[in-house]
């Protein structure tokens, strides 16, 4: 009696709200709950978190993001025997209450008070709003230790939104809410994922013995873990199906055969793991997508909870070929060396990012990168593919065409926009010998730095900057968080007559990027990850971007993709690499290196793809790179863009190319041909 009398004192509040006319009790408990809630009984009927799921270009899964894994699911897609199971053995008086059940209280307290093997007075209404605020409205510990606490004042909480819910909600709805929001174990929240995690099925498949398994772990997670212990498990499953039998949910035989079931969970129940480390070698364009998604303000918080689907531009023939290609050129345990590249498609209306990849795994673990190495600008440079941008801009301004025959000082000129820290001329050198005069397209080929320096002088730094930005490296113009200047803008306000030698940071996507607007006819995208977004319902989700625009003429693109189409011929910076990779297509391409070779690149493109390949030494302390199998850090460096780079592209587009056929080159303008020398 001393028992029951305690029990009564604690639980008084309740009862009393509970046992009076069911208008004072929905209002005694409703003005209670407006009083102290965490939630509200409208918030508890949105949507609950759900999985967002990533695909590829086919719809296969890249990843999955989620803060809890949950797969929300109607009421009709569970099975009868799910809901009849977690009714009988949590709250059978569930279609006869009105969210709180005065008689199931009761009981419960004269049954705890004389001993008896304990029971929960709660109903499934007030569990939903427990396990709500438990698992979707607290987001700090002291949120969670609220949502659970054992007191008066969060049991009327609960019990004032469990009589609102009622009055909003169908018993079917209630029902499926609470199988959405209860955890399971092994990291399954609600029954669709729980579903897949211990039985690798769906939740209107679930027989009576597996729906009798899960309804009875709901209580306690942990101590009726089939895995931990399954004598435990088996023995509470036993007891759900026993209830269900004596409530006639299902027949003496239905139960008999149930419980002499073995407990048949997989051998070991997991959900997929979350987030871009999962998406093996499309991690990187898993993260390149999150990037790209946040700032069109679609951020990671709304994707772990908000259960869309995003269907990518991925291709994974070309991710695959791709990858082969980074892996082969530099094998991933090599030192101080990194291979990217990626691959985007030219359009009028967008430009898709078909494949990225990088010989560094991505991840967090040791020999592997979680900074973005495709996308992410590369502090080394890219050398002499920044020349593109010089020509392109002569050809805008009308200084030289393709076919103009351009001066080609000898190493040592200086130039009198060629300054040091010091302002004094720095001598301009070549890294080979070359015929005093050149046209565009041959210099282009054979990339003479005094030519291009020679030009810059004509055409101007701050054009040079400019085109680098209208053609695809807009991160160039982005400033710093700190509030510095962009690299754009200093190269411009310091004339860096050195930014046509490539010594700027360059993202890899960026510069296939540009390759892509050329190919393009010039139209500049930016370079796209996402085919399409739809959320939980199936209604398409729009993001919003930068608007394509017209870089520069078609007629000036076309000439230029022209004018960069003798590099595989001979004498070209990356004629030995396409012979040794067969390579026979027309092609647009330019290679570079950095002055200490510590970076090396290669940028190409056909009128189907754009690409850029880039190797550089990425640890901490950069040294020069000697090409080899594999490239290696070395003393005084002969990694040349027309080497791993190239090699790298051509293997790559290659393989990715291989079942279409060739496409030639545009037909160039004749206002961008120009003649003689100027």
């Amino acid at each position: 009696m001393a028992r029951l009398a305690a029990l009564t004192l604690v639980a008084g509040t309740v009862l009393a709200a509970v046992l009076v006319p069911p208008i004072g009790a929905a209002g005694a408990l409703a003005a209670a709950a407006t009083a102290g809630s965490r939630t509200s009984a409208p918030s508890l009927a949105g949507d609950l978190p759900a999985v967002t799921t990533v695909t590829d270009s086919t719809g296969a899964p890249l990843a999955y993001l989620y803060d809890q894994y949950r797969t929300p699911v109607t009421a009709t897609q569970i099975a009868p025997a799910m809901l009849g199971a977690v009714v009988a053995i949590e709250d059978r008086r569930f279609f006869a209450h009105g969210g709180v059940d005065p008689v199931g209280t009761l009981r419960a307290l004269v049954n705890n008070a004389a001993g008896g093997p304990r029971q929960g007075a709660s109903t499934l209404t007030e569990q939903y709003v427990k396990n709500y605020d438990l698992y979707v409205a607290a987001h700090t510990d002291a949120e969670r230790r609220a949502a659970v606490a054992p007191t008066v004042a969060r049991k009327i909480t609960d019990a004032g939104l469990a009589i609102r819910l009622d009055q909003t909600l169908s018993k079917d709805d209630i029902l499926t809410r609470y199988l959405d929001v209860v955890y399971f174990g092994h990291g399954a929240y609600g029954v669709g994922a729980a579903a897949r995690a211990y039985f690798a099925t769906t939740p209107d498949r679930l027989t009576v013995a597996q729906a009798a398994l899960l309804a009875g772990m709901v209580q306690s997670p942990a101590g009726d873990d089939p895995v931990r212990h399954p004598a435990a498990a088996l023995a509470r499953r036993d007891v759900v199906i026993d209830q269900m039998h004596q409530q006639g949910m299902i027949t003496e035989s239905q139960a008999a055969t149930a419980a002499g079931s073995a407990l048949g969970i997989v051998a070991e129940p997991t959900v997929p793991q979350e987030g871009c480390t999962a998406a093996g070698s499309s991690g990187y364009f898993c993260a390149y997508l999150l990037a790209y998604l946040d700032r069109a303000g679609l951020s990671l918080d709304r994707l772990r909870s908000g259960g869309y689907t995003i269907v990518t531009t991925l291709d994974p023939v070309a991710q695959n070929a791709l990858q082969q290609a980074v892996n082969v050129q530099v094998p991933p345990a090599t030192p101080q060396v990194a291979d990217v590249m990626s691959v985007v498609t030219p359009g009028a209306d967008a430009h898709p990012v078909v494949a990225m990849a990088a010989n560094r795994p991505y991840g967090n673990g040791p020999g592997q990168s979680a900074f973005g190495l495709p996308f992410q600008p590369e502090n080394l440079g890219a050398g002499s593919v920044y020349k593109i941008f010089t020509a392109a801009s002569a050809l805008e301004q009308g200084i030289a065409g393709i076919d103009t025959v351009l001066d080609v000082p000898p190493s040592g000129y200086l130039s009198p926009i060629y300054r040091g820290a010091n302002g004094r001329p720095v001598p301009v050198a070549n890294a080979g010998t070359y015929p005093v005069r050149l046209t565009l397209t041959d210099a282009l080929a054979r990339s003479p730095n005094t030519t291009f320096v020679k030009l810059e002088e004509r055409t101007g730094v701050a054009p040079v900057v400019d085109m680098a930005i209208r053609l695809g490296l807009t991160s160039l113009a982005t400033a710093p968080a700190d509030g510095s200047p962009s690299v754009a803008d200093l190269a411009r306000t310091q004339n860096q007559a050195s930014f046509t030698l490539g010594v700027s940071p360059t993202s890899g996507v960026e510069l296939a990027n540009v390759m892509a607007t050329l190919a393009g006819h010039g139209t500049w995208c930016p370079p796209s990850p996402v085919t399409s977004i739809t959320d939980r319902n199936g209604s398409p989700v729009t993001v919003t971007g930068p608007p394509c625009r017209q870089a520069v003429e078609p007629g000036l693109a076309d000439t230029l993709m022209v004018g960069l189409g003798r590099d595989t011929a001979a004498g070209g910076t990356s004629a030995a690499a396409a012979s040794s990779a067969g390579w026979t297509r027309p092609v647009a391409g330019k290679t570079g290196t950095t002055q200490r070779h510590q970076s090396a690149a290669f940028a190409g493109a056909t009128p189907q793809l754009g690409g850029a390949a880039i190797v550089f030494d990425d640890s901490a302390a950069p040294r020069p790179l000697c090409d080899g199998s594999p490239p290696h850090p070395c003393g005084t460096g002969t990694l040349f863009g027309g080497a791993a780079p190239a090699r790298t592209f051509y293997a790559a587009m290659g393989a990715i190319l291989r079942d279409r056929p060739p496409a030639p080159l545009p037909v160039p303008d004749p206002r961008y041909l120009g003649s003689g020398a100027r």
